[in-house]
């Protein structure tokens, strides 16, 4: 999405957006461990 549309949405580029599935909690929260790590390089 574009600025534009972010904003109609409502979302700002400052937010995460997390699409979770079936996998196992301790899967999910490495994942999120990783990306806040690279986040933050």
């Amino acid at each position: 999405m574009n600025a534009e549309e972010l904003a109609s949405a409502g979302v700002s580029e400052a937010m995460v957006r997390l699409s979770i599935g079936i996998e196992h909690i301790d899967d999910i929260l490495a994942d999120i461990d990783q990306a806040l790590a690279a986040s933050q390089a």
